[in-house]
């Protein structure tokens, strides 16, 4: 649907670039890795870290595209504080296993928007497995969308959009699935992705098991417009770490609101 604009500015708007007199302190502690394997040991190391906790549905080519990226990752993470996940085994585990254990419970739908992807997850992954569909990474801060091109260019990956903006109702891209690992909560997700995700839709949270007080919130404030298809409790293999999938359907259209209300965002971190 046409709508006007006033100011003639683009309501897609990347968020500013992080302050540099921002106190180092106050972005996170930064950690470097105190080792850095080659793709062809990190290759090989997954293949072990796979075998050992049971997830052998990844493919040869695959493991090398993922231990690709852990080499890329490990390498802006000397400069860049993108990830707490240090070695070869969390990332294999807490990273990858995390993202792409999510097709073997439900049905992902594409285009796929990763909202608030980060350093690239789940998204990145997800694309490595489904390099045909057609996946946005939508991320808000300026410093990691540069570093996600960059892993777009340097992986040649096809069909890979890259957002740099914070999602909000205002954002009109349509898609039809929606997944997110980031820790906002569950009604306000569902609130930000209302106009852009289509009636029929579906948003994927990867949850973790504490998280029942915000289903309550969104069924009572958002209930209108999305159904919960899905509540799956689940550990990833052979470690004590407990999930949750969350799977809400959109099952009815929200009046649009009026793009040309759109406030400018604030500096983030």
């Amino acid at each position: 649907m046409a709508h006007k604009n006033k100011s003639n500015i683009s309501p897609y708007k990347t968020q500013r670039p992080e302050s540099a007199t921002t106190p180092r302190d106050l972005r996170g502690k930064h950690k470097k890795p105190q080792q850095i394997y080659s793709v062809e040991e990190a290759n090989d190391r997954l293949a072990d870290i796979f075998r050992n906790h049971n997830f052998t549905s990844v493919s040869h080519t695959q493991r090398q595209q993922l231990a690709h990226f852990y080499r890329l990752l490990m390498e802006s993470q000397e400069k860049e504080n993108f990830t707490r996940l240090l070695t070869i085994k969390d990332i294999g585990i807490r990273h990858f296993i995390d993202c792409l254990i999510v097709p073997q419970l439900t049905e992902l739908q594409f285009p796929l928007m990763d909202l608030g992807s980060g350093p690239g997850f789940p998204g990145i992954p997800l694309k490595i497995f489904y390099p045909d569909q057609k996946i946005i990474l939508a991320e808000g801060v300026q410093r990691r969308v540069e570093f996600l091109k960059s892993i777009r260019e340097k992986m040649q990956l096809q069909k890979l959009d890259i957002i740099g903006r914070n999602i909000n109702p205002y954002f009109a891209y349509p898609v039809q699935g929606v997944i997110t690992r980031a820790v906002e909560d569950v009604r306000n997700t569902l609130n930000n992705v209302l106009t852009s995700l289509q009636t029929g839709g579906r948003v994927y949270f990867m949850k973790g098991p504490k998280v029942d007080p915000e289903l309550a919130v969104a069924e009572k404030e958002v209930g209108e417009f999305y159904t919960l298809e899905k509540d799956i409790a689940y550990t990833l293999p052979e470690t004590s770490h407990q999930r949750r999938l969350l799977v809400y359907r959109k099952i009815k259209m929200a009046p649009l609101p009026d793009f040309d209300e759109e406030p400018w965002p604030e500096d983030g971190p």
